[in-house]
């Protein structure tokens, strides 16, 4: 009997699980697709973003692991980062583990750039800064549809800065050290968080299977600019994963 697969994909700072809009149908219906929204995004906007209230969000989206089902779990940039943290303290829970747009690490220069960011994001103001995003969105992205899901789902700007402030606390390489199920590193060609990409491949030690792929001609938020690219890479990580089973 074939195992039942649930896949979790949390997003990125600032969007909210709208950022995931046409995953499930691309992925088809075999696959129960998880859309979460982190702390201070989406439907829980009002709630404080802490590190530990994101990972209990992914504890409740992953669920109970049993033997008749496969759980991969998969994020975008903090979503992505979240994902490590998740797999680093469940290191054998998982059958697979994607990170997207998350092999930076976050200190030194390219932290403080961060930093500098959200304080400036807080100062120009919420409203100011959604009307920035739809029309960077609207450029970017090919689906009119998908922009308009992820602004009716709104944008969790306040809580940037502490979401920030949590990876740049939190993360390094070595959160890979002793996952053991197979792992993915997505980044798109021309990702700002790819830099340090071969470090966290190289410090998934215990995971029989890493492999890094590139999203030709794709920047950052190549989730939502390639999706059907994106969701290629998920359909081919599902295949793999079930055929360890």
């Amino acid at each position: 009997m074939q195992s039942a697969v649930r896949l979790v994909l949390v997003h990125g700072t600032q969007l909210s699980a709208a950022q995931w809009h046409g995953y499930a149908v691309g992925l088809g219906p075999d696959v129960e697709v998880i859309t979460p929204d982190l702390p201070a995004h989406g439907a829980r906007i009002d709630e404080v973003f802490t590190w530990d209230g994101a990972l209990a969000v992914i504890d409740e989206a992953v669920g109970p692991v049993t033997d008749d089902r496969l759980v991969l779990l998969g994020g975008h940039s903090l979503g992505g980062y979240l994902a490590m943290a998740w797999a680093a303290r469940h290191p054998t829970s998982l059958a697979g583990l994607v990170a997207m747009g998350s092999c930076a690490i976050p200190r030194g220069p390219g932290a403080t750039a961060y930093r500098l960011l959200a304080k400036a994001g807080q100062r120009i103001g919420p409203a100011r800064m959604g009307s920035l995003l739809d029309r960077q969105l609207g450029r970017m992205v090919p689906d009119p549809e998908h922009v308009a899901a992820m602004h009716d789902a709104g944008y969790g700007l306040m809580g940037v800065e502490a979401a920030w402030e949590a990876v740049m606390t939190e993360v390094r390489p070595n959160l890979l050290a002793d996952v053991s199920c197979p792992i993915w590193l997505v980044n798109g060609q021309f990702d700002q968080l790819r830099v340090h990409v071969r470090a966290f491949e190289e410090a998934a030690r215990s995971s029989p299977h890493v492999e890094v792929v590139t999203i030709p001609r794709a920047l950052h938020i190549f989730p939502m600019t390639h999706r059907a690219e994106m969701v290629a890479v998920l359909d081919g990580v599902l295949a793999a994963v079930k055929s360890r089973t």
